[in-house]
């Protein structure tokens, strides 16, 4: 038997935790730049709305078909493995999808295939990096360590990698058969180097073992069986949690409303301020300052006052930030709004994901963020769908006022649950 690494010391200030920090920043920035390049190349490459359309659900899918299963096999699993295991998998694809591109060799059924493949091991990292945040941050550092992680997140995904790609587009070569060769296989060739940086450094990440719950003695269940088991299991204890089915249930009614919002949004800027495209930019960096703003000082005003009001404030403000934009048709306003919405989402990513944390006993950690992840990515198709029907019966403006006024009744219906002090998960 292979005995259990030594204990690992605690805290965001510790090299372990740093080193995480760098492996979630590395392959952030890969995604940025291949969320920026793939559609752009598989729009180039087809001229066909449908093939696009067939990338974008291939890139979502997995968040929904290979997530849970994901979840309860990384609960089974070191966390430091699948990590490595994962970003590995993800460098050789997107190489392989670079060398591809090279040779234009790369249509549809590869630009599905490659984007499910990718995004499904994506679930596995996911899942296992929660895991690793908890154990090498400690308990009294969550809300911090989050704090730095949904920075990562905003720098990497949102601003470093889709500029690093902008960049690299934007530096086409001439001639029709250079078209396609180099910009964007450059691109994903950047994309796979950065997944080879990451592995590399999860490689030098100490090796945890979570507490586990062990299959009982004399287990004779197929693996398929117990792995239904080990779901069912985490989706119970999810939901008879009030602290986690409060999260949930709010989560849902967000997500469905900003998902609303953002399906309109390109057309509102267009349509209804009458404003060049590129005042969509400017909200989205907007929104990133707000975020990496918030995600900052949430958990310091979490330690004043405590992670509830800061979380029922944040919901407050993502409602007032949607109906500042639908109330005031203008450039600055439509700004100044999501610049709001970006500090309520980094106030209430930062402290929602602590406390799911803490609610979450580390046995079932993947399950039950993996179940938490379905269960507010499945309303996101809904509220997109239904942003059109309501434009058309009302206005783009009252889009957004619906949606301000539903999360503000979702953050009445959850601020008792939100301000009740959670019990440590066990």
């Amino acid at each position: 038997m292979t005995a259990d690494p030594p204990p690992v010391r605690h805290g965001i200030r510790t090299p372990a935790f740093r080193r995480l920090l760098r492996v979630w920043f590395i392959a952030l920035v890969g995604d940025g730049i291949r969320v920026t390049a793939l559609p752009v190349f598989a729009a180039i490459s087809t001229r066909d709305p449908l093939a696009v359309s067939a990338v974008a659900v291939a890139e979502v899918l997995p968040w929904l078909l290979v997530s849970l299963p994901a979840g309860a096999l990384v609960d089974r699993m070191r966390p430091r493995t699948v990590v490595l295991c994962a970003h590995s998998a993800r460098a050789l694809l997107t190489a392989a999808l670079a060398g591809l591109v090279l040779v234009n060799q790369a249509g549809v059924l590869v630009l599905v295939v490659f984007a499910f493949l990718v995004t499904s091991a994506q679930t596995f990292a996911d899942s296992a990096e929660q895991l690793l945040l908890v154990e090498l941050a400690g308990p009294e550092d969550l809300d911090r360590a989050n704090g730095w992680f949904v920075t990562a997140e905003t720098i990497g995904l949102d601003l470093a990698g889709p500029l690093a790609a902008g960049l690299v587009l934007a530096a086409e070569p001439a001639g029709d058969g250079l078209v396609l060769a180099w910009p964007p296989a450059l691109c994903f060739a950047l994309n796979a180097l950065a997944f080879l940086v990451a592995a590399v450094e999860v490689a030098r990440l100490p090796d945890v073992v979570p507490e586990r719950g062990e299959p009982a003695p004399g287990d004779q269940r197929s693996a398929l069986v117990r792995l239904r088991a080990d779901l069912l299991e985490g989706g119970r204890f999810l939901l008879r949690s009030r602290g986690l089915r409060a999260l949930v249930g709010t989560v849902m009614i967000t997500a469905f409303a900003v998902s609303a919002a953002n399906a309109v949004t390109a057309l509102y800027v267009v349509q209804t301020l009458g404003a060049p495209a590129a005042v969509m930019s400017a909200m989205l960096i907007a929104l990133s300052l707000g975020t990496l703003l918030a995600a900052r000082v949430s958990p310091l005003l979490a330690g004043k006052v405590g992670d509830g009001p800061v979380m029922i404030g944040s919901l407050v403000l993502l409602g007032a930030g949607m109906v500042l934009v639908g109330a005031v048709p203008s450039v600055a306003t439509a700004v100044l709004g999501y610049l709001v919405v970006g500090c309520a989402v980094g106030g209430w990513n930062v402290l929602a994901a602590s406390r799911r944390q803490r609610l979450t006993p580390s046995r079932m950690m993947g399950r039950v963020s993996s179940t938490y992840r379905v269960l507010t990515w499945g309303f996101m198709p809904l509220g997109a769908g239904l942003a059109g029907p309501l434009a058309v019966q009302t206005s783009l403006r009252a889009v957004f006022l619906v949606v301000g006024v539903l999360i503000a009744a979702a953050a009445l219906l959850a601020a008792r649950a939100l301000l009740r002090v959670p019990e440590p998960a066990v």
